[in-house]
């Protein structure tokens, strides 16, 4: 006999629409810092960008990838389905299509015993669990999961956001210009939507599309960090998603952690090597202050 389940916080489906374009330079704890020329071992552009190999064949639940960090689900049902993630104390809950569409998520807890579960929607925040499997991951690699594809961070080869990547990196020597290149190209060239995040205030579900993004050249903080993760990933630089709250006003927002060997400091960013280094890029496309200074913290929630 099944048991139903009541998912009441819904952690990958919280709306990001409270964050606002009205601050800069979200670097580390949000301290400016003086801009210094990027550097890095030699940049190399990847053949082709690493995607995960995905099939309608088999299990519901694919977790024959673990260690490449990612495992794939895919199920059909009329009514909604919700796929979860969880590892110790830690939960995710995400949005699964309901109709059979294998679908990517990361497997972003470390190593360690991990449970994976389709829920089904019986009636309000009811589910009831369709399938489960249980896994102990071993990670090739802790960048593994933040290195290719998943739900959040949506491209393939064809991506338009892949191309400008490869354009605005052709010419870099190494990882900090490489970073430099697509910051700068995504502060550049996307503008805060605040019609957008009104709408999405009051809504909950919303999955952002890089490419989506670049075609109206504008978003909200989470298509901010999707599109600027899609790029970099698709180039070989572990990015991280993170969505939690930046303070002073405890807002709700979302920004992306990079991994290099090199670094890169302006007044808006402050990248260093051989650590995750916090790139805020909707309060840097700001252009305010707001969120500059020492008084400026960042708390982690939920990571992509």
């Amino acid at each position: 006999m099944k048991v139903a389940y009541a998912i009441l916080a819904l952690c990958a489906v919280i709306s990001l629409a409270a964050c606002s374009g009205g601050g800069a330079g979200g670097s580390g704890a949000g301290t400016a810092a003086a801009a210094t020329g990027p550097t890095g071992a030699s940049f190399d552009q990847p053949a082709s960008v690493e995607m995960p190999t995905v099939s309608q064949d088999g299990p519901s639940i694919d977790i024959s990838h673990d260690a490449d960090g990612y495992v794939i689900a895919h199920s059909s049902s009329a009514a909604r389905l919700k796929f979860q993630v969880a590892s110790g104390d830690m939960t995710y809950n995400y949005d699964l299509p309901n109709d059979d569409t294998p679908t990517v998520y990361p497997i972003n807890m470390g190593n360690g015993a991990y449970r994976f579960r389709i829920m089904k929607n019986t009636d309000g925040n009811n589910y009831v669990e369709l399938e489960s499997v249980e896994d102990d991951v071993a990670l090739s690699s802790e960048f593994a999961p933040f290195t290719i594809p998943n739900q959040f961070c949506d491209y393939d080869e064809t991506s338009q956001c892949v191309q400008i990547a490869r354009q605005v990196t052709a010419s870099a020597a190494n990882q900090g210009e490489a970073v430099q290149a697509v910051c700068e190209y995504v502060v550049d060239n996307v503008s805060y939507d605040t019609d957008k995040a009104q709408l999405l205030s009051t809504t909950t579900g919303y999955i952002p599309n890089p490419d989506d993004t670049l075609a109206t050249g504008t978003g909200v903080c989470f298509d901010y960090a999707s599109l600027g993760a899609a790029m970099l990933r698709s180039q070989g630089i572990p990015t991280k998603i993170i969505t939690g709250y930046v303070s002073p006003g405890d807002l709700y927002h979302a920004w992306i952690m990079v991994y290099i060997d090199g670094s890169w400091h302006t007044g808006e960013f402050s990248v260093d090597p051989d650590t995750w280094s916090r790139v805020d890029l909707t309060f840097a496309a700001s252009g305010s202050t707001e969120f500059t200074g020492d008084g400026t913290s960042y708390t982690d929630r939920y990571v992509y």
